[in-house]
C-alpha cells in the first residue's frame, strides 16, 4: 500500500512476515557468538523443604560441562522487585520445580546430561497444595492484581437477594491454566567488561533492564536488552523470568556468551500460571428480569514466595446494572509455584463464571439470554459511577445475534438434536478495560525522503511493527513505504510491555506525538535536510497516564454452536462468532487474527485445557503439550470475528482500544452455555472433557448417554 488515505485501518501485511516464514527472523536462542555455551537448570525434587547437600562432581566429570552453579557458589544478587527471581541464593525450596542449580556446558546435550548428573539431597517439609473454598489460611488481601480493591460493592445485596422474585445461587470452578507459547522462555547473554547485552524472549525490554540493574547492581545504561522477535507470551513473558537472570549470571561466571532455553516441561513451575479460581455467584432478579442483586465471590491461590491474586470478580463491577452489588476476593497461600498473568487475567475466568450464571438466570426466568443482558444495561459504570467513554455492548449482542441466526433458536434443550448428537447454541458478553502507559518515541526525517521511527515496542506476534508504522505514516501524511521502524531495543527509550491490551495504545500514542512534532519542524524548515536529518521526540508521561473522567472499556459478544456426542461425551464446536466494539481498528488483518486467536484460546479453556496439582508430590501433573491439550484447527469448523465502527474521542490520538485479550473473555462461557442448551445439564467445572460430560449424561439418566456404558 502506497497511499495515505486508508493507511490506518487497512489490512496491511506484517512487515516481518517474510522473515518469519523464511526462517531469517532470529529469536533469542539464535544469536550465536564465538564460544557460546548452553545452560540447563536443575529443578527441585521436593514439594517444600531445603537443600542439604549438592554433589556436582558427577556433572563436572562429564565431557563439555563447564560449570555448575548452585546456592553454594553463586555470588549474591541484589534484592529483586520480584522474589521469584532470587535464584540460587538460598537452600530454601518453596515449591517443587524451583531451580536449585544450573549446569553450563559446551552444548545443549552436555548441559542436559550434566543437569541430570547433579546429585541434590533435601530435608523435606510438610506441604499443602490443595485449594478449597473453606481453607483455614484463606484471607481477604488488601488488593487484587492490578491494584483493584479486593472488596467492592453498594446497596444491600444479601437483603435484595433474599427478597428477589427469581434467584440463582451457583458455584463454578476453573482449574489452573498454563501459558504455552510456541517459543519457550529463552535468553542469550554476554558480558563485555562491565556491560551486558541480552537477547530475551520478553514482552518488554524496559522491565527486563530495570530488574537486571537491580539484581546485578549495575547502572541501567550498562545493560542492553533486545527482543527483536518473540514467539508468543500470553502474559507469561510480561516481566522478567528465570531464564534471563540465569543467562546473565552464567555468562558472568563463565566469561562466555550463554543461552538458557527453559525446557517446556519446566515452564508450569517457574514462569507463572493462571491460578485456579472458585466462584460463588448469587443473582437476584425481579419478574421483568432486571437484576436486583449481584454477588460475585472468588477464592484463589497464591504461592508463599509472592502474593498474586487473580482479580476475577472485577468484571462484575462493570457489566450490569444492579442496585445492590458485592464483589470479594479471597486468597490462600500454598506451596505452589507463583501464579502470574495469562491472557485477560481476571476478566477471562471472572466472565466465564458471571456469564454462565447470567445464562442460568435466563433459564430460570424463561427469558432469552440475549434479551436479559440487554435489559440490564447500565447507564454508567456500576462500580465507579463514571460515564462510559463508549459502550456498544447492546449493538454487539444484536449484530452477533443477526449474523449467528439467533432468532431461529429454539430455547428448549436439545431441540436441534439428531441421533446421538445433541446440538445447542450459547451466548456470552465480554469486556476488557482500556489501559495505557507512558512511552517515549523518536521520529526522524531523512535526506533520502524516508522516515525512521524508533519506539521500544515489543512485537510478540501481534503485528506491533506494522501497526506503529501505520500510525506514523498517518500522522506524517506520507505513504507507508516511506516509513522505517526500529523496535524492541532498551536503548531506544522507555516503553511499557506488550500486555494488558495496552501496547499499541501506549506505543502508538508516543509515535503519533513524535510524528506530529516532526511534521511541525519540517513545516518550519526550508532547503534540503542535513545529513543527519531532522528529528522530534515524544514522551507521553503525564498525558497517557492522566486520570480519565470516563470509564473506558472494550466490549464484545460471543456466540457458539456445539454438538455433544451422547455415546462418547465428546463436545464439538461447529461455530464460534464474535462481534466487538474496540474503538478504531488500526489494521483489519492483524486485528482479525487477534480476535480469532482469543476466541480459539477460549475454546481450549472450555474443552481441553486442564491442569491439576498433585497433592502428594506438589507439582502440576500436566506439564507438557502431550498432557496439556491446546486446541488445533480441527477443533472448530468455523471461527468468525467482526467489529463495529466505534468512534471514541476519549482514548488516545488514534481512537483505539486494546484487542489482544477481549477475544478470549466470553468464548468459554458461550461454549459452556451452548453445551447446556444441547444437553439440559449445567456443567460448572471446566474443562468439558468427554469423561466429565459423559458422566453428567449418565447421572441425569439421559437415554442416549446410556449407550456410552
Amino acid at each position: 500500500m502506497t497511499g495515505t488515505e486508508t493507511v490506518l485501518g487497512a489490512p496491511v501485511e506484517r512487515r516481518e512476515g517474510r522473515e518469519k516464514v523464511t526462517g531469517t527472523a532470529r529469536y533469542a536462542a539464535e544469536f550465536d557468538a564465538p564460544g557460546r555455551a548452553q545452560a540447563w537448570p536443575v529443578p527441585a525434587a521436593v514439594a517444600r523443604g531445603r537443600v542439604t547437600g549438592v554433589d556436582t562432581a558427577p556433572a563436572l566429570a562429564l565431557p563439555g560441562v563447564l560449570a555448575v552453579l548452585t546456592h553454594e557458589n553463586t555470588p549474591r544478587l541484589g534484592d529483586p522487585d520480584d522474589p521469584t527471581l532470587s535464584l540460587l541464593q538460598s537452600p530454601h525450596v518453596p515449591h517443587r520445580g524451583w531451580f536449585v542449580g544450573l549446569v553450563v556446558a559446551e552444548t545443549l546435550e552436555a548441559a542436559r546430561a550434566g543437569a541430570a548428573a547433579v546429585r541434590v539431597t533435601y530435608e523435606a517439609e510438610n506441604h499443602d497444595v490443595t485449594l478449597t473454598a473453606s481453607h483455614p489460611e484463606a484471607y481477604v488481601p488488601e488488593s487484587a492484581n492490578g491494584g483493584f480493591p479486593a472488596v467492592s460493592g453498594h446497596g444491600d445485596p444479601d437483603g435484595a437477594f433474599a427478597s428477589s422474585a427469581t434467584r440463582v445461587d451457583v458455584e463454578y470452578r476453573i482449574p489452573p491454566l498454563h501459558n504455552h507459547p510456541m517459543e519457550p522462555h529463552t535468553s542469550t547473554a554476554w558480558w563485555e567488561g562491565d556491560r551486558v547485552t541480552v537477547h530475551s524472549s520478553s514482552q518488554g525490554t524496559s522491565a527486563v533492564r530495570t530488574e537486571l540493574a537491580r539484581l546485578f547492581e549495575l547502572p541501567e545504561d550498562r545493560i542492553t536488552v533486545r527482543s527483536e522477535h518473540v514467539g508468543g507470551g500470553f502474559g507469561s513473558k510480561g516481566t522478567p523470568r528465570p531464564d534471563v537472570v540465569l543467562a546473565v549470571m552464567a555468562a558472568r561466571e563463565t566469561g562466555r556468551p550463554v543461552t538458557v532455553a527453559l525446557p517446556r516441561r519446566y515452564l508450569p513451575a517457574v514462569i507463572g500460571h493462571r491460578a485456579p479460581t472458585l466462584h460463588r455467584l448469587r443473582l437476584g432478579a425481579d419478574a421483568d428480569g432486571r437484576l436486583t442483586s449481584l454477588v460475585h465471590e472468588v477464592t484463589t491461590h497464591t504461592s508463599r514466595v509472592k502474593e498474586f491474586v487473580e482479580q476475577a470478580a472485577v468484571p462484575a463491577r462493570v457489566m450490569y446494572a444492579a442496585p445492590a452489588l458485592r464483589t470479594l476476593h479471597r486468597v490462600t497461600p500454598l506451596d505452589v509455584p507463583t501464579p502470574s498473568w495469562m491472557r485477560a487475567p481476571g476478566e477471562c475466568p471472572g466472565m466465564y463464571a458471571l456469564e454462565s450464571a447470567v445464562d442460568e438466570l435466563a433459564v430460570a426466568l424463561g427469558m432469552d439470554p440475549v434479551e436479559l443482558r440487554i435489559r440490564n444495561e447500565p447507564d454508567t459504570e456500576p462500580d465507579s459511577g463514571k460515564p462510559f467513554s463508549s459502550r456498544h455492548l447492546v449493538e454487539c449482542l444484536r449484530e452477533g445475534a443477526r449474523r449467528f441466526g439467533w432468532e431461529d433458536r429454539d430455547p428448549r434443550p436439545g431441540a436441534g438434536s439428531a441421533g446421538p448428537l445433541l446440538a445447542g447454541t450459547g451466548v456470552a458478553a465480554a469486556t476488557y478495560p482500556v489501559m495505557v502507559s507512558p512511552c517515549a518515541a523518536t521520529a526522524r526525517a531523512l535526506p533520502d525522503g524516508g522516515f525512521l521511527v524508533r519506539v521500544n515496542a515489543t512485537d510478540i506476534g501481534t503485528g506491533a511493527r506494522t501497526v506503529c508504522s501505520q500510525i506514523a505514516a498517518d500522522a506524517l501524511g506520507v505513504p507507508l513505504d516511506r516509513v522505517r521502524i526500529d523496535v524492541a531495543d532498551s536503548g531506544i527509550g522507555f516503553a511499557p510491555m506488550a500486555g494488558g491490551s495496552s501496547g499499541t495504545a501506549s506505543w502508538g500514542w508516543a509515535v503519533h506525538e513524535a510524528c506530529v512534532r516532526l511534521t511541525g519542524r519540517l513545516a518550519e524548515h526550508s532547503g534540503p535536510l542535513p545529513d543527519e536529518g531532522i528529528a522530534a521526540d515524544a514522551d507521553t508521561s503525564g498525558t497517557a497516564d492522566a486520570e480519565s473522567p470516563f470509564a473506558r472499556h472494550a466490549f464484545g459478544a460471543h456466540f457458539a454452536e456445539v454438538t455433544v456426542d451422547t455415546v462418547t461425551g465428546e463436545v464439538r464446536v461447529t461455530r464460534l462468532l464474535g462481534v466487538f466494539a474496540a474503538g478504531r481498528i488500526l489494521n483489519a488483518r492483524t486485528a482479525r487474527s487477534q480476535f480469532i486467536g482469543g476466541l480459539t484460546m477460549g475454546l481450549g479453556m472450555a474443552l481441553t485445557e486442564d491442569s491439576t496439582v498433585d497433592p502428594a508430590f506438589g507439582d502440576f501433573a500436566e506439564s507438557d503439550l502431550a498432557s496439556y491439550h491446546v486446541p488445533a484447527h480441527a477443533d472448530v469448523a468455523s471461527v468468525e470475528a467482526h467489529w463495529l465502527d466505534e468512534d471514541d474521542t476519549h482514548l488516545n490520538p488514534m481512537g483505539s482500544k486494546g484487542i489482544g485479550e477481549i477475544g478470549i473473555v466470553g468464548s468459554a462461557a458461550a461454549v459452556g452455555n451452548a453445551v447446556h442448551h444441547a444437553t439440559g445439564i449445567r456443567f460448572r467445572e471446566l474443562p468439558l472433557t468427554p469423561d466429565r460430560v459423559l458422566t453428567g449424561l449418565l447421572e441425569h439418566g439421559h437415554p442416549a448417554g446410556m449407550l456410552g456404558t
